[in-house]
């Protein structure tokens, strides 16, 4: 997997460095300090997985993510801390394919850039629970005023009626944090029958991955925002 590494402090980008050269599936193939020299690398070396840091001078990680999604293919890895809640929310409406501590254990990052590049998204379920429920839906609206009761567009209403009853049941489940495996306990199922529905639901509704989905299931009032009793993993 081609790697890019966005980071303004040159220690952390040479840690990542580092600990990526002792792995024979891994390759940094470029680093930037910021996300405008990003956006032009991400263009130029069409890396797999793009590590992305929020904070950052010229252009920030969410601008940088929201431009090399919309042009690239490359997966992108939000790296950031448990204050930065809100500018992972903005990261993943961008385009982001999940977020990453930046304490992580290096053997979780590695994993985690191995699932990115598969094709899938990666999910904190603990942390992307909290910061979905407090973040969608409320990012264009007034803080000092009353909160908008969340309800789908009419586009959103649109691709919601194209699901099945199954599909939108897995559609519930997935914005809960469950990985297929617990979806498929839940449902008495088989995983792959579970992951049979999660594609309907990717090619159904126009998103590219399972974080874009949950975005959509809380934009649309899929599932609302209370806590929630599930426990789930970071792999789908």
């Amino acid at each position: 997997m081609r790697v890019l590494l966005v980071d303004d402090e040159k220690l952390v980008r040479a840690g990542f460095t580092m600990l990526f050269g002792v792995e024979p599936l891994l390759e940094v193939v470029g680093e930037a300090c910021d996300g405008a020299e990003a956006v032009e690398l991400a263009l130029r070396l069409r890396p797999d997985v793009i590590l992305m840091d929020v904070q950052m001078p010229v252009m920030n990680g969410i601008e940088a993510t929201r431009a090399i999604t919309a042009q690239t293919d490359a997966k992108v890895l939000i790296l950031t801390t448990f204050d930065d809640e809100e500018n992972v929310l903005e990261s993943l409406q961008a385009g982001a394919s999940g977020f990453l501590l930046k304490n992580t254990d290096p053997a979780q990052l590695v994993h985690a850039i191995n699932t990115a590049a598969e094709g899938h998204a990666l999910l904190a379920p603990e942390v992307t629970r909290q910061i979905i429920r407090r973040g969608v839906g409320s990012l264009e609206t007034d803080p000092t005023g009353p909160t908008p009761e969340p309800g789908p567009s009419e586009e959103q209403r649109r691709l919601l009626e194209t699901l099945t009853e199954r599909e939108r049941e897995v559609l519930e489940l997935v914005a809960h944090g469950m990985s297929n495996h617990e979806i498929a306990e839940a449902l008495f199922v088989g995983p792959a029958t579970v992951k049979s529905h999660v594609s309907a639901c990717l090619a159904k509704l126009g998103v590219r991955d399972r974080v874009q989905l949950v975005v959509l299931a809380f934009e649309a009032g899929v599932v609302d925002r209370s806590p929630d009793p599930t426990s789930g993993s970071t792999n789908p």
